[in-house]
């Protein structure tokens, strides 16, 4: 059984939406998720893409969109003050941890950002979501400063352009790629299509 690669960026709300779902799908289905942090930013740099909140209609669009996701998700969702921001450091810290502790990091600083409204753009903004987890800060900063946390950032961002990725999130089982929260029944359906055969 494949697990479920997830390309993310916490600065992607939709990001944050289908990050509250796929743990929960992972076990109905019986495999695991494996969290892969990259930097949208980059990504769309990279395809030619750019984020919906760049054409007017469609920001306004989103704005109710993702309040209509997030109502029937049942979980919490409030617009940042500062959007976009910069989500470099929070990721790099997700690339200095071991694969088993990023899912709680990676809950942890969307939340700080898409429920608390803090701007994890901003060494206190990441310190907050940090602090909920009762993780040293201090430690976990200064290990995201140094360039294996750079680098393997930058390798995770260029697999994902390597293998189709435009936006995020990015969710593959296998060779299958996913865009965006509201194709994750498609996953779970390909999921357990695939393991039946």
């Amino acid at each position: 059984m494949h697990p479920i690669e997830f390309f993310f960026d916490p600065v992607s709300p939709y990001s944050y939406l289908a990050a509250t779902q796929l743990d929960d799908l992972a076990a109905r289905c019986g495999t695991t998720v494996v969290y892969k942090p990259m930097l949208l930013g980059a990504v769309f740099k990279a395809t030619g893409n750019r984020m919906p909140a760049a054409v007017p209609a469609k920001g306004q669009y989103m704005l109710t969109d993702l309040q209509r996701w997030a109502a029937l998700y049942q979980v919490p969702f409030q617009f940042p003050a500062v959007f976009p921001t910069d989500s470099k450091l929070a990721q790099r810290i997700a690339c200095t941890l071991a694969e088993a502790e990023r899912p709680r990091w990676t809950l942890a600083v969307m939340r700080a950002y898409w429920v608390d409204g803090h701007d994890i753009g901003t060494e206190t903004g990441v310190r907050h979501a940090l602090d909920t987890l009762a993780m040293d800060a201090d430690a976990c900063i200064e290990a995201a400063q140094r360039e294996d946390a750079k680098a393997a950032l930058k390798q995770l961002t260029d697999e994902a352009v390597s293998r189709g990725v435009f936006g995020a999130p990015s969710v593959f089982h296998g060779d299958a790629l996913f865009w965006g929260c509201d194709r994750l029944h498609l996953l779970e359906h390909h999921i357990k299509h695939a393991s039946a055969a």
